[in-house]
């Protein structure tokens, strides 16, 4: 048998899944490398000691309604470790009031009326209650702005006060600037359906429970923090890592595709079989410029946002709100005027019940094109966060331990039209042999569409191999130990 070498580009989540179904599907003798550009495996999974606990400050949850993540765990056999959140509700900062997040709503838009009172003036709830008699909505087969279609059928307030608050927190992003199609391809298609109505359509889709039946937990985590899975499916790829590399340039040869990796100054070339690029789009851009130009013009078209988490572990006497956390949307302000500077808090001791009697709490900081508020130091974004946190809750208590990770440009904007921007990226890419793209850029930003691109990713370079010719025959620099 001969053997196949595969590179897969990117460390996270993607990657390594992308690593470990290639090692299924090709067997031991396949020679898996992954090359990640910083210091470390997990990309926006990351695990952190916090006052003696671990506790996850980058993804901290994945959709059970969904299978990917659950079927991979139990693969991995660490179905054991999964958890689920405790049964309290969200709130949001709206209009400068804190009230729960209203049940009954996808993404922020109602299924029912009646559930916004709290949230909403009696002026805009009328118009929520009457935007089923407005014209049916025909989108024609095209993309709209979240915020656009949302401002003209229900209103500003609920955009402001609902919508913007919870895609920010998936998203970084806003509702304005977001597309329907790819933010919530639910309601998107209900609506060519011929629903008509944004309220009927969400009544549809969310329908109220049955109070006979058990509520079914919608979000899983695991015990001991994600770092369980990144060190489960480094350890089960059997891949070559290497750490501190960038992968400089990408280029097709007549047996496969060379890559370059490593400094500028002494970068080294390898022949490889199959690519999987499991990368950011700026970096898939660039990798792809010269040998699908196509692909990384689409990629260019989706912008990134940046944030920062602030983890705190406060002493053990602090009493958190009987809340799962809170929203904050933009705008809002202290009662002395002051802006907050944190868009969400997590109460997680309140929210996970596996993580024992500690007290944390991540504050996350900054939406898409809020730069400046991401170049402030460590130091002063604590005090900050630690400053609405009191003006939210009355909590001031003096951590006994912080950690503030920043998320630079790692979170993907889903603009209007994103879905023809994916198809055309992936389009391309199928014409180039033995090569895939994945990652949050294109489906989904949740670690189940993660998931799920990267297990399709492994999959055609894993079939392209089966029926190939022979391996690429190049060079390979020297190799660390």
């Amino acid at each position: 048998m001969t053997v196949r070498r595969v590179l897969v580009v990117g460390g996270g989540i993607t990657g390594l899944v992308a690593a470990h179904r290639l090692r299924v599907l090709l067997g031991e003798r396949a020679e898996i490398v992954l090359v990640e550009q910083s210091d470390r495996l997990g990309g926006k999974l990351r695990t952190v000691e916090l006052a003696g606990a671990a506790y996850d400050v980058g993804a901290e949850a994945f959709l059970l309604r969904r299978p990917e993540v659950a079927d991979l765990v139990a693969e991995l056999g660490l179905s054991d470790l999964v958890v689920s959140p405790a049964l309290v509700a969200s709130r949001v900062r709206a209009s400068g009031r804190t009230v729960p997040v209203p049940p009954r709503t996808l993404m922020g838009v109602p299924a029912a009326p009646e559930a916004l009172r709290e949230v909403l003036s009696p002026e805009a709830l009328r118009r929520v209650a009457n935007e089923p008699e407005l014209p049916p909505i025909d989108l024609a087969g095209a993309d709209v702005s979240v915020g656009r279609l949302l401002r003209g059928r229900l209103g500003d307030e609920v955009v402001d006060r609902l919508v913007d608050p919870l895609l920010g927190g998936v998203y970084a992003g806003r509702a304005d600037n977001l597309g329907l199609r790819a933010t919530m391809p639910q309601l998107a298609a209900a609506l060519d359906r011929g629903a008509g109505s944004l309220v009927r359509a969400t009544s549809d889709l969310v329908p109220p429970p049955d109070p006979r039946l058990p509520r079914p937990p919608v979000f899983g985590a695991l015990r001991g923090g994600f770092q369980v899975l990144v060190d489960r499916l480094a350890s089960a790829s059997r891949a070559r890592v290497r750490l501190g590399q960038p992968v400089r340039s990408l280029l097709r040869t007549e047996r496969g595709w060379r890559v370059e990796i490593g400094s500028a100054p002494r970068p080294e070339a390898m022949d490889v079989d199959g690519v999987v690029l499991a990368v950011p789009a700026p970096a898939a851009r660039r990798l792809l410029a010269d040998v699908a130009p196509a692909a990384a013009a689409a990629y260019g078209r989706v912008e990134v946002a940046s944030m920062v988490v602030v983890a705190m572990a406060l002493p053990a006497d602090t009493r958190l709100p009987e809340s799962s956390g809170v929203l904050v949307a933009e705008g809002e302000r202290w009662a002395d005027g002051t802006p907050f500077t944190a868009k969400a808090f997590t109460f997680s001791s309140r929210k996970w019940g596996h993580l024992g009697d500690r007290v944390l709490v991540r504050g996350s900081v900054g939406r898409f094109g809020e730069a400046a508020a991401l170049r402030r130091d460590d130091g002063d974004l604590v005090r900050a966060v630690r400053a609405d946190l009191a003006e939210l809750t009355g909590v001031a208590a003096e951590p006994l331990d912080v950690a503030v990770v920043r998320w630079g440009g790692g979170l993907p904007q889903y603009g209007v039209d994103h879905v023809d921007v994916v198809a055309a990226i992936e389009e391309t890419v199928s014409h180039q042999p033995g090569l895939a793209v994945a990652g949050a850029t294109l489906h989904g930003v949740g670690l189940p569409a993660c998931v799920a691109t990267a297990d399709a990713a492994a999959r055609r370079v894993a079939a392209h191999l089966s029926t190939s010719a022979a391996p690429a025959s190049g060079t390979m620099g020297p190799w660390p130990a």
